[in-house]
């Protein structure tokens, strides 16, 4: 029997400083812009995440709201969360996004998925269905932003 992938993950290099990047990571009103899942839909601005236990509220695509619960954080450099239903415990899947400076212009951000603590196997199906090229197409869509910002393209949100 073959083990189950539950960590999946993707990185690129983005002609970007790591600060920029991360203000569009950090900032869920932000997220729907580079989402390469489709799955996100809005949240409200004000959000903006700064520590572990900080929250973010999230509407997918589908009209559902996901409360999520920040559980890692380095300014600039890394953020974490699990998502859960509003008022219910976390399934046990997380998203992290972590950042490292390559050059003073440019950033190696790898993007995870890591599921190993999801117990609910009604989630199962969505969790196998995040696969790399899944975190790749938020990773280029977010470069593709960050990149534009940072050539001047775009002024902050």
């Amino acid at each position: 029997m073959t083990e189950e992938l539950r960590i999946v993950s993707a990185s690129r290099v983005v002609n970007a400083p790591a600060a920029a990047i991360f203000e569009l990571i950090a900032d869920p009103a932000r997220q729907p812009e580079w989402d390469g899942n489709a799955n996100l839909a809005a949240a409200a601005p004000g959000q903006r995440v700064h520590a572990v236990g900080d929250s973010f509220v999230m509407t997918n695509t589908g009209g559902s709201v996901r409360q999520n619960h920040v559980t890692e954080f380095t300014e600039g450099r890394l953020i974490a969360w699990q998502p859960a239903p509003v008022g219910e415990p976390v399934p046990g899947h997380l998203w992290r996004w972590e950042l490292e400076p390559a050059s003073p212009t440019s950033t190696r951000v790898t993007h995870t998925y890591d599921w190993t603590a999801l117990t609910d196997a009604r989630r199962f199906d969505r969790a196998r269905a995040t696969t790399a090229d899944k975190l790749e197409a938020s990773l280029d869509r977010l470069a593709a932003l960050a990149e534009s910002r940072a050539s001047g393209g775009e002024t902050a949100g």
